[in-house]
């Protein structure tokens, strides 16, 4: 019998405010342990919460954005949740009237275009970061507070694949709006996946399992797809998957149980007293009027005849993205401009340091560089000789003129050097004659002596191949 995978899988995304969800502290992250709080972060008692503007700004943005209702109402609740993080005994959050229901996102998985049901997104605060050590835990109250949104989906994917490019796609998404820096690495954005099994075919579900907390895109397709062979294991070796929340481990690469769940925990959820319903202002419900990462690449896709991967792999860097829509504002080599931007650039990002990429290449000198390759005015092997002063801040038309590396592609000229060599080494005739292609290769490699390297090889060895053969 042959199982599939039904995935469902709920994001954590920090906010990049200036301030935290309901009080005026600043984000602290960084920062010395319990130095970004104030009373109302560490609930003291009289203090009152205050809903952060700018945090409703960018929690309609992403609605917006993934296509969601928006409830112009916002209403709070109380999470009750007795754990050391939450110091007040509960959370803030949106249980019953969530900001934003049912949207769509789509999304790349590979070249295929995919598409995922979004049931809610709501708002919440984070709660404190805790350390433990021995018998002692230790906490760090100045993520306690921290803006959240909560995305989640319909349990809509089958494989890890597809979950990995939905949260990746997603990530990228929030970097756009500027909503979020989604640093998965400093725990800005947080995973959980929730995982069955069913025969193909069947339409209920089986029994769930989640893995709480994954922190890369590889281990989110890695966690998935060592579930779903222990959920198949566990069934037809006749046992039953038990409801848990487990981890990842990455040293094995496995996932480990961490707590069963016999029931569901009854949070008590209620209305929030202290926060009033709040109208959302018509200023912050302005359309969206800004092109999204999936956009983008479909029209790279159109525009630029780009592959599928090449306009992704622009579009997922911002800054690269928006210097390459300046570079093809000026010069039509869109597949020549992209293949240096994507490979030979972006292995050498590490030397731009904190300039801006116009500050480290002018886009007239990397105009110059394609035209350069593009013309045959270089070779390809020069053109990796002029790209290391480039990335030093030199002029390709300078460093070309002052090197001598102007190509030489006048057949007149090219012609004589040919002749030369030909007549000076009749026997290379019968080699050509007698089938040895590695005369051609001698031939060329004369010309390229004779020239002093400025030759161009593309046209001495078509001009090679010709004279041979009238020479037969």
């Amino acid at each position: 019998m042959n199982y599939e995978a039904v995935i469902g899988i709920e994001i954590h995304c920090e906010l990049k405010t200036e301030t935290k969800m309901f009080s005026g502290a600043p984000l602290g992250y960084g920062q010395p342990a319990n130095t970004a709080i104030n009373e109302i972060d560490i609930s003291m008692p009289g203090t009152l919460p205050q809903v952060n503007k700018t945090a409703v700004e960018y929690g309609v943005k992403l609605s917006q954005a993934l296509g969601c209702d928006i409830d112009t109402l916002m209403r709070f609740d109380r999470k009750n949740y007795f754990y050391s993080d939450l110091p007040k005994g509960y959370q803030i959050t949106q249980q019953f009237y969530p900001l934003g229901s049912h949207g769509s996102f789509e999304f790349f998985v590979g070249e295929e275009l995919k598409s995922v049901r979004i049931n809610r997104l709501h708002m919440e605060e984070d709660t404190a970061k805790q350390f433990h050590e021995g018998d002692i835990t230790r906490i760090d109250f100045n993520r306690a507070g921290t803006p959240l949104l909560e995305i989640v989906t319909e349990a809509d994917f089958r494989t890890g694949e597809e979950a990995a490019a939905y949260v990746d796609a997603l990530r990228l998404l929030v970097i756009y709006l500027g909503i979020s820096d989604g640093r998965m690495d400093e725990g800005s954005l947080r995973c959980d996946v929730n995982i069955s099994i069913r025969p193909e075919g069947q339409e209920a579900f089986g029994t769930k399992v989640e893995v709480k907390n994954l922190n890369s895109i590889s281990n989110i397709q890695k966690a998935i797809e060592f579930e779903k062979e222990r959920h198949i294991e566990v069934v037809t070796s006749g046992g039953a998957i038990v409801t848990e929340t487990r981890r990842f481990d990455e040293k094995t690469q496995e996932t480990v149980s961490m707590r069963t769940k016999e029931s569901a925990v009854d949070y008590r959820y209620f209305v929030e007293p202290n926060i009033p319903p709040i109208r959302i202002p018509e200023s912050l419900l302005q359309p969206l009027t800004q092109e999204l990462p999936v956009a983008k690449v479909q029209r790279y896709h159109e525009e630029y005849d780009l592959s599928y991967y090449d306009a992704n792999v622009l579009v997922k860097n911002i800054e690269l993205s928006e210097y390459f829509e300046k570079l093809v504002a000026s010069s039509k080599h869109y597949k020549l401009i992209v293949n240096w931007l994507t490979q030979d650039i972006m292995a050498v990002l590490d030397k731009k340091e904190d300039k801006s990429m116009e500050e480290w290449i002018k886009p007239e000198f990397f105009i110059d560089f394609i035209d350069a390759i593009e013309s045959n005015t270089i070779s390809s092997k020069q053109a990796k000789q002029v790209f290391a002063k480039l990335i030093e801040g030199e002029s390709p038309k300078k460093v070309i003129k002052d090197s001598g590396m102007v190509q030489i592609s006048d057949e007149a000229t090219l012609m004589a050097w040919i002749n030369g060599v030909l007549d000076a080494n009749p026997q290379i005739i019968d080699d050509y004659r007698n089938g040895l292609d590695k005369s051609i290769k001698f031939v060329v490699g004369q010309v390229m002596k004779l020239s002093k390297g400025q030759a161009n090889p593309r046209l001495t060895n078509e001009f090679v191949i010709r004279e041979l053969d009238n020479r037969k």
